[in-house]
């Protein structure tokens, strides 16, 4: 039976807690910087290009709420703030940063309208863009807000990022997957081939990490499963949707031949979820598919 997913208070407690991370980050522009000079007294300035290449900066969580993969190609300098910092700027500083945000493409930016009950705390944390408001989040601001505001809009914020449906676990489903299918991680990294792993695997620990396609297909390979021509699935197998380039984009495992253990992306909005077959071709279709089979 199709229905819809819901995240836990124990869960939704858990994301807002990560959500907007301890380091508030802005980035800049090459002409941007001289207009802070300033007030970068207690800031790291980061160039951008060694920002990428920083291990302090790669972890899951801060590139998922700041949507790295969103920014301006010219990007040039990162503020690396404490919390607070921002605060501290005269007004119109503070609006031109936020503007400046808006405009690179900076994640933990979004509309006033999305936000319910008591909001006080955001008007000095808001910009006009067109027409429409936008609160630009940071870590001082957050922890202002009521927990039902924050509550609120971490639900729209995480439905944003997927549709919350799935099916109720089919008969056939292996025991140790029952304990995760239609369930969402508290913390991010898990992706879509770290759950098809452990879905082979009967590995728990696997299920959490951040898998990328090399060693997902170096773990196919020491489990025996091998490709087969396009047939008829069956349960325990293994497909993949691969672009022209032949980089796997999805992976997933089936449960019965119709219905597959499944995780859309590496955020923890991203449920572990029981998904039908058509649901994954939808998604992935204009792929091309591989089907894996052990032998």
């Amino acid at each position: 039976m199709k229905r819809n997913l819901q995240p836990t208070p124990d869960i939704l407690q858990e994301w807002i807690k990560t959500y907007v991370p301890d380091k508030d980050m802005f980035f800049l522009r090459g002409t941007d910087l001289a207009r802070f000079k300033e007030y970068l007294t207690n800031v790291l300035v980061i160039p951008h290009e060694e920002f990428q290449n920083h291990s302090s900066y790669k972890q899951v969580q801060l590139s998922n709420s700041y949507e790295y993969w969103n920014l301006s190609k010219d990007v040039a300098h990162v503020l690396v703030t404490p919390p607070g910092w921002v605060n501290h700027l005269p007004a119109e500083k503070k609006i031109e940063l936020f503007h400046m945000q808006v405009a690179v493409g900076r994640g933990l930016i979004h509309p006033i309208s999305e936000f319910s009950g008591d909001a006080s705390s955001l008007r000095n944390s808001v910009v006009d863009v067109k027409g429409e408001e936008y609160a630009v989040l940071h870590k001082a601001m957050w922890e202002e807000l009521s927990y039902r505001c924050k509550e609120d809009l971490i639900t729209d914020i995480a439905q944003e990022w997927e549709d919350w449906t799935c099916y109720d676990p089919p008969t056939l489903t292996p025991p140790h997957l029952l304990p995760f299918a239609n369930t969402f991680p508290v913390r991010a990294g898990s992706n879509c081939l770290s759950a098809t792993l452990f879905a082979i695997t009967h590995q728990e620990w696997i299920v959490h990490e951040w898998v990328h396609p090399q060693t997902f297909l170096q773990r196919l390979a020491l489990e025996d499963y091998h490709v087969i021509p396009s047939q008829g699935l069956r349960a325990g197998d293994v497909v993949t949707w691969e672009n022209a380039d032949g980089i796997i984009q999805h992976a997933s495992y089936c449960i019965d031949g119709q219905f597959f253990f499944n995780k859309r992306g590496q955020t923890y909005f991203n449920a572990w979820s029981i998904v039908h077959v058509d649901n994954l071709q939808g998604d992935w279709g204009h792929l091309s598919m591989k089907i894996y089979r052990k032998k």
